[in-house]
């Protein structure tokens, strides 16, 4: 057994362990028309690129940056992405395949595993209610659980505490996003690995840090599995 092995899986949820189909920028599109983004225009487009960019962070965040100082507007944004995306995500959520299996597997070997998001805590509870995820992990955590969101180590770090791993070197941090890849380096993750089954490719993963970019969250326990012998 390693001296450095991995106790601790941080696993993002949309775009890594929940399969996205779109649904963020579906809801950020509603989001937008009701902070008064026109329909269309160059306006609209550097909007809905920005939202692509920073997939993965915490969506009152983007929509300050979006909003400038219009706390109101931001605001109201944020709660009708909320709205929007739990309405989409209602007509069908599923799982990235293999991924319950994967927290399975990797629980059933002694690693602890948290569940991450950008989205609000409300939000979350209703994507975990509708796989029947409830029970699936050891924690699960969004920003307002833990103090800022993605790309800040906030969410990792809570993790760690909660869960009452030893030291960062034993944390491994999985996301589909350059934000979630900024996150684990942050927090000092010894593995931050990033997954091709959601916002962003594999240069842009492995332009933002990556140590490792793997095809699904199948393959990650798999690699952190291994690691244990």
């Amino acid at each position: 057994m390693s001296d450095k092995q991995i106790d601790l899986a941080v696993l993002d949820m949309a775009g890594t362990t929940v399969a996205d189909d779109g649904l963020v920028v579906a809801a950020f599109e509603q989001a937008a028309t009701a902070a008064g983004i026109p329909l269309e225009g160059p306006e609209r487009e550097a909007a809905r690129q920005y939202v692509i960019d920073t997939m993965g962070q915490s969506k009152i965040v983007v929509f300050r940056a979006l909003l400038g100082d219009d706390e109101d507007r931001a605001q109201a944004a944020n709660h009708a992405f909320e709205a929007a995306y739990a309405q989409l995500a209602d007509s069908g959520i599923t799982p990235i395949p293999g991924a319950a299996e994967a927290i399975s597997a990797l629980r059933a070997a002694g690693i602890k595993v948290a569940l991450t998001t950008g989205f609000s805590r409300e939000t979350q509870d209703k994507l975990l209610n509708a796989l029947g995820w409830n029970d699936i992990a050891d924690l699960t955590l969004a920003p307002s659980d833990a103090g800022r969101g993605r790309p800040y180590p906030d969410m990792v770090l809570t993790a760690l505490l909660r869960l009452e791993v030893d030291a960062v070197d034993r944390v491994a941090v999985l996301g589909d996003t350059a934000s979630d890849i900024a996150t684990g380096l942050a927090a000092g993750a010894r593995i931050v690995a990033g997954t091709l089954t959601g916002a962003h490719d594999e240069e842009q993963l492995r332009a933002a840090g990556a140590t490792h970019v793997v095809p699904s969250v199948a393959e990650f326990a798999q690699l952190l599995l291994a690691e244990r012998g």
